[in-house]
């Protein structure tokens, strides 16, 4: 099984609608047989990609493919014995919600990440939150 974790940034004329990415990612790693957490702060994507290597790299080259990502940076790929995060999840801060409240929702989504990726995500997060 691989994990892949990527950073990228949304193109500024991109129009990007996090209820649809949602509902359309959930179809299509459900599909694939994918599984992971993609945080999305407004303007840049973090996400884990769990599952079969072949579909994990599918996956992730049909991203690559995407028009809405800029500037995608691959962070780590690794081989992992099992699923770090379990079901797929967005974590998403809405307008008006407390920042505090996101990072809580991170913390707990990447509970059973390996520590590496797990800071990783607690850094964007605190780092979006300081901006």
């Amino acid at each position: 099984m691989r994990q892949l974790v990527y950073i990228s940034s949304i193109r500024r004329q991109a129009a990007v609608d996090p209820a649809a990415i949602l509902a359309q990612s959930r179809r299509n790693n459900a599909a694939a047989g994918i599984t992971g957490l993609l945080f999305f702060d407004g303007k840049r994507f973090l996400q884990a990609l769990e599952g079969e290597a072949a579909a994990v790299d599918a996956t992730f080259a049909r991203i690559q493919r995407d028009e809405r990502h800029h500037a995608l940076v691959l962070l780590s790929s690794r081989d992992i014995a099992m699923r770090e995060f379990g079901a797929w999840a967005m974590a998403y801060k809405a307008p008006g919600e407390e920042d505090a409240s996101a990072l809580d929702r991170v913390a707990h989504l990447t509970a059973n990440a390996d520590p590496t990726v797990r800071a990783t995500f607690e850094g964007f997060a605190k780092v979006r939150r300081a901006a």
